[in-house]
């Protein structure tokens, strides 16, 4: 493994995922998943405190702004007519931005008591037998009942656009996998038992090429449970939880792990010369550079150099991932992450059916943990030669969500 800018040299271990390994990796998965149904819970609840709080706040500050417009009106015109005016504009920013229907009706109430208490003559006495008075409760009113439905319609069908969107997704992965995964446990059973049970009818290169068989199958099984269960991270609404990472890390992290798989793939390594820091949910973010390294292994037909490329862009951070095999098919390059290459998986597939579908999955998870930090991601053929996997970060402020 070399690498450019940094200069870093790592060492590079071989890594045996065995069969017993994997079910371990499962086990580990499926508590991990109990625990996510725990925490999505407990961050619900904490979520719907800190939405309350929000609202809240935001519509004291806009009633307050109102207010204050309103006593700048009061003391530099000498007609009142715009006063009620401003009120009725406040509460149709508080029915936009806030969730639901009672913090713009309640808004409206504050705004018609706030009207008539010190803006209205006979001035800090409250009347709502005004004619006035009744004619801006019943239209402040109004329009937070009107814009509040239509934000509201408006947010829920984005969410049900989000919702059909993960739904596709995963009926995707569910179609993928489903038979996928019995074709190499049925190949590692059967090759392990024929090893235990007649291992000495065997030659010694009947054995390496069956265990090699075994070796391979469990390497592809463990790939697919990360990506399923880099999934499982994004279900539902839990928000991602971003920490400030330096990039020099992240890649090292990355590099040490690629290398365990891929001990004789060198990865060419360019960084900023300047400390970059990134919020970001640090092992998604592994999960997507490894993934695309992987494709590029295991799918650049004729491929002899792999790059790393990282730069800054103004407020972004951009990753380039690229090689100089064979390029990707124009046919394929439209749909590689919208999870559509994952095919039919209602027969016997080889392992390089397999491969491909991994590919397509490992991508899709890409594509969603990139759009859940924020970014973009792309791919294209090089005119030099070979494709290159683009993706975006921003560098942004960092809340803490715990």
């Amino acid at each position: 493994m070399k690498a450019g800018a940094a200069g870093r040299i790592y060492v590079v271990c071989d890594i045996r995922c065995t069969g017993g390994a994997f079910f371990k990796i499962i086990q580990k998965g499926l508590i991990h998943m109990k625990k996510i149904n725990i925490q999505k819970s407990k961050k619900n609840k904490g979520c719907k405190c800190k939405d309350i709080i929000k609202n809240v706040l935001l519509m004291l500050v806009m009633i307050a702004i109102g207010v204050g417009l309103c006593l700048i009106i009061k003391t530099t015109f000498t007609t009142d007519i715009l006063i009620p005016a401003v009120m009725v504009f406040s509460v149709f920013l508080i029915s936009v931005f806030t969730d639901g229907y009672v913090y713009g009706i309640l808004a409206s109430v504050v705004s018609v008591i706030i009207v008539n208490f010190a803006f209205t003559f006979p001035y800090f006495k409250i009347d709502f037998l005004i004619p006035e008075n009744i004619t801006s409760g019943i239209i402040m009113i109004a329009i937070a009942f009107i814009t509040c439905g239509i934000t509201s319609k408006i947010k829920y069908q984005e969410m049900l656009k989000k919702e059909s969107e993960m739904e596709k997704m995963r009926a995707n992965l569910l179609r993928a996998v489903s038979h996928d995964f019995r074709t190499p446990l049925t190949t590692i059973y059967g090759a392990s038992s024929a090893l235990i049970e007649s291992g000495s009818e065997f030659t010694d290169e009947q054995k390496e090429k069956m265990l090699r068989g075994i070796q391979q199958d469990s390497q592809w099984l463990y790939r697919m449970v990360e990506n399923l269960l880099s999934i499982t991270r994004l279900d539902g609404d839990i928000k991602l939880i971003k920490t400030p990472i330096a990039l020099d890390e992240l890649i090292d992290s990355v590099l040490i792990k690629f290398a365990k798989r891929y001990p004789d793939q060198e990865v060419e390594v360019n960084l900023p010369d300047e400390l970059v820091i990134i919020p970001m949910d640090a092992i998604l973010m592994e999960q997507v550079i490894i993934n695309i390294l992987e494709n590029a292994v295991q799918h650049a037909e004729g491929m002899k150099n792999l790059a790393l490329n990282v730069k800054c862009d103004g407020d972004s951070v951009v990753f380039e991932i690229q090689d100089d095999g064979g390029g990707i098919p124009e046919a394929r390059l439209k749909h590689l992450f919208d999870g559509s290459l994952l095919g039919d998986s209602s027969d016997e597939v080889s392992v390089d059916c397999r491969q491909r579908r991994n590919a397509g999955i490992g991508l899709s998870v890409c594509a969603t943990i990139i759009k859940a930090h924020g970014g973009d991601i792309s791919a294209y053929n090089s005119a030099e030669g070979g494709a290159v996997f683009r993706f975006t970060l921003k560098i942004e402020e960092v809340t803490d969500e715990q």
